[in-house]
């Protein structure tokens, strides 16, 4: 609920949001291949639309790193960086994005984010990073390196052509990362990149860096994001269209991590479709309005959280505050030397190498680590889009493999235990039934799986086992494969002279079975509610001389009959 106290610590969060991301969004630009000017556009118009139709109360939406290098690497090849064509595609990029972000959030599928691995996300921005790092060292030491290269040819160049460092170059742009570092170490609540930028600044000032071949970044205009429709050709869409679906999710990707890592500290509640539609509206409504592709930003709603802001208006506070500070200081961006910039993209890239989870993941999963290593190196040696499929579908592969395997146990009571609890019977050494195997399946019976559980239960028969008994708790879904399985199942093992059992069904589950009258087949008298019921039943069922002769007595059915 918006009232004069929120307000007032919306406007405190959106002013200090302004300050931080204007360093931020002309980085981003200069990364993105597109004049500086539009960082700012993006960071004004994005954010605004995407708090106001999303869900998140904290999420702030603009520029951000991993996006900006998608719509270089997408772009490059098409057109000059900075030209007016490239512009021209960005923004038809940007609009196609929004779109597909826009119909996803439309279809109600904002849980397709969940089956993307965490691993593709740092693989990426880890390579993402390193791509980033090595575009801006050509600014960092002052060397005119060609266009166009790929990414072992610029670092080719830059060991052939080292000893052509420009050390004036070289010197502003380490004082203004060192700067940067120190600031955010000693002051954390002072905007490090700014205060960065100014001594990087006043040290080119000093050197005249001017007549030392420094480059500047060209005077940012003092005016408004224009209206600006993109141009939606035919020929344009089919471009860039699988360029758009590829930043489309990665950019949901970000935006629902971020606003669900903030909501677990704010105790909200998301709603993910509603993100979906939010940030495909702000993309849409941002080609619109000179604004290239964004998403939600970590630090930007991170610092928006700490600051205080209660609602989603600290956006459109974040907005404004920036629209007023950039009519006041465009001028000034005339005095921003391009190696001060080099060295505050270079800090933003070092800083986007997820190091912990890289460990974490390395320790924990062997199947996570190879996504991991592949996005990372799909992403420094091919295109950019492509990288992000490739994790993704492997994310999917490896997934897949998990659910085709569910898990089967062979169980039995342990007479040890209070009420003759069933255990795993290999891991307890406990003795089974000689007439029943009892197997527990934990894992859902859908085609993929049908196949592995054909092959257990298969194995089982082969070696003479005559009754099984299926304890279902553990299968949340059966699809029609999964049901035709069980009802082959049955009749394989009546014909060899056994039984074949469920107990523990879920509701869903029966249904499935009872819709397609697969539980005629397996025999509605042997389907049972629970397994002690079932043991129960099936009991009395048994060959009477093998049980008379029978040692291991193993159920209290067997027990009460000595």
């Amino acid at each position: 609920m918006v009232t004069r106290a929120t307000v007032r610590d919306d406007v405190q969060a959106g002013i200090t949001n302004a300050v931080v991301v204007l360093p931020q969004g002309v980085a981003f630009a200069m990364i993105a291949g597109m004049p500086p000017i539009y960082g700012l556009y993006t960071a004004m118009v994005v954010p605004i639309v995407a708090a106001l139709f999303g869900s998140s109360f904290h999420l702030i939406s603009g520029p951000t790193t991993a996006i900006s290098i998608v719509v270089f690497s997408a772009i490059s090849g098409l057109a000059e960086p900075g030209t007016e064509r490239f512009i021209e595609l960005a923004l038809v990029l940007t609009f196609l994005a929004g779109a597909f972000q826009f119909l996803l959030g439309i279809a109600r599928l904002g849980t397709l984010v969940n089956f993307v691995s965490h691993s593709v996300v740092v693989g990426f921005t880890s390579g993402a990073a390193i791509l980033i790092a090595t575009s801006q060292l050509r600014h960092v030491f002052g060397l005119d390196q060609p266009r166009g290269l790929d990414f072992h040819e610029k670092w080719q160049f830059l060991i052939a052509n080292i000893p052509d460092t420009n050390l004036y170059v070289l010197l502003i742009a380490m004082v203004t990362m060192v700067t940067a570092i120190l600031v955010k170490k000693f002051t954390p609540k002072i905007p490090h990149m700014l205060v960065a930028m100014v001594v990087g600044s006043a040290l080119n000032y000093y050197l005249d860096g001017a007549s030392k071949g420094v480059a500047m970044v060209v005077e940012l205009p003092s005016k408004l994001p224009p209206f600006r429709m993109p141009e939606l050709t035919l020929d344009n869409i089919e471009l860039l269209s699988s360029n758009a679906a590829a930043i489309a999710l990665l950019g949901l990707i970000e935006a629902v991590a971020i606003a669900r890592s903030i909501a677990t500290k704010s105790h909200q509640n998301l709603d993910g479709n509603q993100e979906f539609i939010g940030q495909g509206l702000s993309n849409i409504i941002g080609s619109m309005f000179s604004s290239y592709a964004g998403s939600g930003s970590f630090t930007r709603s991170g610092i928006n959280y700490q600051s205080g802001a209660k609602t989603p208006l600290s956006a459109v506070f974040a907005a404004i505050s920036l629209a007023l500070i950039l009519l006041l200081i465009a001028p000034l961006t005339a005095y921003l030397p391009i190696p001060a910039m080099g060295g505050i993209i270079l800090l933003v890239a070092y800083n986007l190498i997820d190091v912990h989870h890289i460990k974490q993941i390395a320790k924990t999963s062997k199947s996570e680590l190879s996504v991991l290593l592949v996005t990372f190196l799909a992403t420094l040696f091919l295109h950019l889009e492509f990288a992000i499929y490739l994790g993704v579908i492997l994310s999917m592969i490896f997934y897949l493999q998990k659910t085709s395997k569910p898990r089967i146990v062979q169980i039995a009571p342990n007479p040890l235990l209070p009420g003759r609890h069933f255990q795993n019977a290999e891991d307890n050494e406990l003795t089974e039934c000689p007439q029943m195997v009892i197997l527990r399946v934990d894992g859902s019976l859908f085609f993929g799986a049908v196949e592995h559980v054909n092959i257990t239960i298969d194995e089982l028969t082969d070696q003479g086992v005559k009754n099984i008994l299926i304890i279902g708790n553990g299968i949340n879904f059966i699809d029609l494969a999964g049901a035709e399985l069980l009802a082959n199942q049955a009749k394989k093992i009546k014909a060899k002279g056994g039984g074949f059992y469920l107990c523990g069904l879920k509701k869903k589950v029966r249904e499935v079975l009872n819709s397609g009258g697969y539980d005629d087949t397996v025999g509605k008298d042997n389907i049972f509610i629970n397994k002690e019921s079932a043991i129960s039943e099936i009991y009395k069922r048994l060959d009477r001389h093998t049980c008379d002769t029978c040692e291991a007595r193993i159920f209290k059915e067997c027990t009460s009959e000595m």
